[in-house]
């Protein structure tokens, strides 16, 4: 058993300095550097030296089995290809893991044969309230090809989820290292079904009704989250594909009991997840790893397109979703550049990377919109190799030591997401810009939090358990600060500090209309009501992000710089000089600096008292900096 333990942080005692807990045990999941290739029965040598050539490891290969109808029917080419790839893989030390679909399943030139999915199984398809079948042709997405049916199958219809699960059976027997699962979503994202809360097919209205005694064609309000039945059928629906992904887990373990399981997840902590049904909060808990298509910005979704207050709000995103796993590795497909003529795709892949693995989530490179290939092969090798020589240093677990909490409410986000979320995030934006400490504390985590000080974010749902909790919190000396709506019910108390407007909230709508204006407002009201004992200061910029947590027992400062950056012109951020590390302690220290892409550099610091600091050399994409011991 191993522990962590920083001696001038004082750990393992009074409330306000979290305790060392055990370390979570780590696999292969957690040191991918993804790059995805389409597997034909031919290539699998090929991937594999290409992978190894560019310090690829993780190897996602496109072979769908059970997205194409005609393999979903006779998988038995396309499991070969599954079995050599692996057996090639395994033979150079590299892991794969192979795409499946989710729900959607494609029929090619459906429009010239007698037999299709939708043709020869109407009952399985997902349908809207009023019976209109998720069938789709090209021009509903660009994957879909001229002539071919594109249809989404509900995962409550039996014959096709036995057929499904046996699937999984037979890619697990091939020998590969994990499924990735790709949208297991109810159709409500392509146009015209956004609001459509499928899937009111006859299975799924019937798993309902025998769960609640409600008929969903006739007893709720579609879209009123007011109503007591459509929360029931929000509830109904995110806890239907998230039993999917653990029986798709249970299933392929059955065969190969190492086999990780990753669904491909867009929505993140926003509204889109309520919508879609794919809960990654939820989701955590029922499979091995996410990888999130977090495709968060305006428009385009690239990262050559995104807004300073964009990237801040990305780390925040990448965070929650850090906190969510406890302990599993996340990753995060994600895409840089897609023939923006205002800039080359090289800077924004180097910008891209750096944000992911300061946040402490695995890179996966991808060119335009799709998942296989590169933008800029020989940028992504030196990114990989850079990657692969510092990985102990990103993706050990980060523990915390002095951090403020910010509570997820999950049924807030659910079900008063426009109050929640703004808050939610504004807080967090806030923290990151204000380099303080913080830790995403959820429902299943609640109890365990070692914090001085815990924040409630226009947390506006609360259960009893929950309360509970809260109580028990502040009974052994934790402060809980409110902010915006009260769900507690709790008396006024010495222990409890409220804002009636979330300070978290303004600052987010004041950074989206002009962000550096906000950048330089100072809430010393509810600054000074979340402040901790924390012996570690960072001084810099408003427009860096700073990650404060102890890796293998030192204090490590995870530093993203965001200065400088132009959608669609600018993709370089500019220097930041001056950023300075403080701690207090008697004992002498050195500290270590990592530049994003650079050298490892060992700084000495000056002293004053008790207090040491540390003037770091010019941040200039992002860096690392963490506290040894003085040899």
């Amino acid at each position: 058993m191993r522990y962590l333990w920083i001696a001038y942080l004082g750990c393992v005692l009074p409330l306000g300095a979290a305790a060392w807990c055990e370390e979570p045990a780590q696999n292969w999941t957690h040191n991918v550097r993804i790059g995805a290739y389409d597997l034909r029965s031919d290539n699998a040598q090929t991937i594999v030296r290409n992978a190894r050539a560019n310090h690829v490891f993780g190897i996602e290969v496109d072979n769908d089995v059970t997205g194409r109808y005609e393999s979903f029917c006779d998988p038995r080419e396309k499991l070969k290809a599954i079995r050599a790839l692996s057996e090639y893989a395994h033979r150079t030390g590299n892991k794969a893991f192979v795409y499946i679909a989710g729900t959607e399943c494609i029929t090619a030139k459906a429009d010239k044969l007698p037999h299709s999915l939708a043709k020869d199984h109407p009952d399985w398809l997902q349908r809207k309230i009023t019976g209109e079948p998720a069938v789709f042709s090209s021009g509903a997405a660009f994957w879909i090809r001229p002539n071919d049916e594109d249809a989404w199958v509900s995962p409550l219809a039996g014959e096709w989820r036995k057929t499904y699960m046996e699937r999984v059976r037979q890619i697990a027997a091939t020998g590969i290292d994990g499924i990735y699962v790709d949208t297991p979503y109810w159709m409500t994202h392509f146009d015209g079904w956004e609001n459509s809360w499928a899937s009111f097919d006859d299975f799924t209205v019937a798993a309902f009704q025998a769960k609640t005694g409600l008929d969903a064609r006739h007893n709720l309000r579609l879209g009123d989250f007011t109503d007591a039945t459509f929360r029931r059928w929000i509830d109904f629906r995110m806890e239907t594909l998230t039993a999917f992904m653990r029986e798709i887990r249970e299933t392929a373990r059955s065969v190969n009991p190492a086999i990780m399981v990753i669904p491909e997840i867009y929505p993140g902590i926003e509204e889109e997840a309520v919508r879609v049904g794919a809960d990654v909060y939820q989701m955590y808990d029922a499979v091995d790893t996410i990888a999130h298509e977090y495709e968060f910005g305006p428009g385009d979704h690239m990262a050559s397109s995104r807004t300073q207050v964009d990237w801040f709000l990305y780390q925040a995103g990448m965070l929650s979703f850090r906190a969510f796993a406890q302990g599993k590795a996340t990753w995060i497909l994600n895409y840089a550049w897609d023939g923006d003529k205002g800039v080359g795709p090289r800077e924004v892949m180097k910008t891209l990377a750096m944000s992911q693995v300061m946040a402490g989530v695995n890179v996966w490179d991808a060119p335009g919109h799709l998942m296989a290939g590169s933008n800029d092969p020989a940028t992504r090798t030196a990114i990989f190799r850079w990657i692969e020589q510092h990985q102990e240093t990103f993706y050990r677990p980060r523990i915390p030591m002095h951090p403020v909490g910010v509570y997820f409410s999950p049924a807030s986000r659910n079900f008063d997401g426009s109050a929640f979320l703004p808050s939610y995030r504004g807080i967090l934006l806030l923290l990151l810009q204000k380099h303080l400490e913080f830790q995403i504390v959820t429902p299943r985590t609640l109890a365990d939090f070692k914090g001085e000080v815990l924040i409630l974010p226009n947390v506006s749902m609360l259960d009893d358990k929950e309360k509970a909790q809260l109580k028990t919190f502040e009974s052994k000396g934790g402060r809980t600060v409110i902010t915006g709506t009260d769900a507690t019910g709790f008396p006024a108390s010495i222990k409890i500090t409220r804002f009636a407007v979330c300070p978290g909230r303004s600052h987010l709508a004041a950074a989206e209309n002009n962000f550096k204006r906000a950048s330089e407002d100072n809430p010393q009201e509810f600054l000074a009501s979340i402040a901790t004992r924390s012996n570690l200061v960072v001084e810099a910029s408003p427009f860096v992000a700073a990650n404060i947590a102890a890796v293998d027992g030192k204090p490590h400062i995870f530093i993203a710089n965001f200065a400088g950056l132009v959608p669609h012109k600018v993709a370089t951020p500019t220097p930041q000089a001056n950023v300075r590390i403080t701690i207090s302690t008697e004992v002498n220290r050195t500290l270590q600096f990592l530049p994003f892409l650079g050298e490892q550099q060992r700084l000495t610091g000056q002293r004053v008292g008790n207090r040491l600091t540390f003037v770091l050399p010019r941040v200039e994409r992002g860096a690392v900096a963490w506290l040894e011991d003085e040899r």
